[in-house]
């Protein structure tokens, strides 16, 4: 069931949110548990059972670790916690990527090779696992108490507003609210137009690069000019992030609703001046963990230059897997791991001169050119797309071929998603804020009325107007569904 599902907008979430807010105080972790429970089995009722195997076990784990938290046997339950919860990860996500890859080599080493039986792929579960494992390992470094109630516990790896697309929601962030949280009108508004605002970025501005990238990458890299290939991964650079930013969006005004404070994932990524800022603007919830959980217990920067580097490489080795299990995505990971090094070891030094265009130019040329390998099937076609890119392949197809793609609608698309790519759309209201409070008493009062109208009226179009797309069955792609 997706946030952007006719399904979920129009059934599952006013029945939630009604029911939410009818039951007493007591029974509203039990009815959202539950709700996410029937929320996670829309995908298929076994991966349910799943996932309440995940949370029966490291309930058991946690309250082991706990015990006696940093010690010898405490560290022996964690290393088992861990290897439980990354077991899983393996079998559900991996196994057909690590069948797929030892067959390669009993072919070569004249082996029988494994029969693949397909496994299907739960979705979220590379959120949930990683919330788990952070539950775990900060029981153990003392950072957070053990969760006694297996409803509690279960609630936080399940809440379901987080639970396809993220952000990543570490325990320790929300641990008092899951047993203490207010519930206010503000709250509820403001999670309501966060959800709309994600709903709008999905619907409406991802969905539509969605249709023109989609059909660009579906075409060989011999039959793309290269205008095409340009307007493709453009298409898709604006794709992921209105994508991406918009479920974290949905997320976190869901979460809202109900009283939760999800933490935010997002802040304005392509306008980084080097790929390290771009990593503390894009994904903040991912990269913050691997940096907490990995790259730190791997040592950091603590141990010199040279570990330094090879310990920046694993970490983005990873981060590109738990993306997806593909060689494509390990690259991906790989390439902006080798920038962060060459930062490292000087480069920032030489950008922090450069004009700051040039910065921006550096940073965006370099996270797209890594998009390519990110959406290509494979390397044989990214390494033709890029060719495509560059002018190198002998496509005749120009402008001919783009006037499918870029028509009116097209154009208002894209000039309002490179705007709210930028600050533009935050800074015009904090200009706007900061002139309804020069204005005098009486003013104030008549100008926020007006302010509030045209506010209830531009959400409302939002949401009608993605109703509309949806019930016409506009394009609508999941785009998660490797992650």
């Amino acid at each position: 069931m997706l946030f952007s599902s006719p399904i979920f907008l129009f059934y599952f979430l006013p029945i939630v949110i009604i029911g939410y807010y009818l039951v007493g105080k007591r029974l509203k972790n039990v009815f959202l548990f539950i709700s996410s429970l029937v929320f996670f089995a829309w995908g298929g009722v076994s991966y349910s059972v799943l996932l309440i195997a995940s949370i029966i076990m490291n309930y058991f784990f946690g309250r082991v670790v706990g015990k006696t938290p940093g010690s010898n046997n405490s560290k022996r339950w964690l290393i088992v916690g861990v290897g439980f919860n990354l077991l899983l990860l393996v079998v559900f996500k991996y196994a057909n990527f690590l069948i797929v890859n030892l067959n390669l080599l009993y072919d070569f080493l004249n082996i029988p090779k494994i029969q693949n039986q397909s496994i299907a792929l739960p979705i979220g579960i590379s959120f949930y696992t990683f919330q788990s494992l952070s539950y775990l390992i900060d029981i153990y470094r003392r950072k957070t108490p053990v969760q006694k109630n297996i409803l509690h516990l279960g609630l936080y790896i399940s809440l379901f507003p987080q639970l396809i697309a993220g952000p990543i929601v570490r325990y320790i962030d929300i641990a008092n609210q899951i047993d203490n949280r207010q519930l206010s009108f503000g709250k509820f508004s403001y999670g309501v137009q966060r959800f709309l605002s994600g709903l709008g970025k999905k619907v409406l501005i991802a969905n539509n690069f969605a249709y023109v990238a989609d059909n660009i990458f579906a075409l060989s890299p011999t039959e793309l000019s290269m205008e095409m290939a340009w307007l493709g991964i453009i298409s898709y650079t604006l794709q992921i992030y209105f994508d991406f930013s918009g479920y974290s969006d949905m997320a976190i005004g869901l979460g809202s609703i109900f009283g939760f404070k999800i933490p935010e994932n997002f802040n304005f990524p392509y306008i980084a001046r080097s790929i390290k800022d771009f990593w503390r603007r894009w994904h903040i919830s991912l990269s913050t963990w691997f940096r907490d959980y990995l790259y730190i217990s791997l040592g950091g920067n603590r141990k010199g230059g040279l570990r330094t580097y090879i310990n920046l490489l694993i970490v983005f080795f990873l981060t590109g897997l738990w993306h997806g299990a593909s060689w494509n995505f390990v690259a991906w990971g790989m390439l902006h791991g080798l920038f962060l090094v060459l930062e490292r070891i000087g480069g920032d030094k030489i950008l922090n001169r450069l004009w700051k265009p040039v910065q921006h130019f550096y940073s965006l040329f370099i996270v797209v050119m890594a998009w390519v390998l990110f959406r290509a099937v494979d390397f044989q076609y990214a390494w033709g797309y890029y060719g495509a890119m560059f002018g190198f392949n002998e496509s005749s197809s120009g402008m001919y071929e783009l006037s499918k793609y870029i028509d009116n609608e097209f154009i208002i698309v894209l000039s309002f998603a490179l705007l709210a790519s930028t600050r533009f759309f935050k800074s015009l209201g904090s200009w706007f804020e900061r002139y309804i409070n020069g204005l005098a008493g009486n003013k104030i009062l008549a100008v926020q009325s007006v302010f509030s109208v045209l506010l209830l009226l531009f959400y409302m179009g939002i949401f009608l107007l993605c109703s509309a797309y949806l019930l016409s069955n506009t394009y609508n792609p999941f785009i998660y569904y490797r992650f």
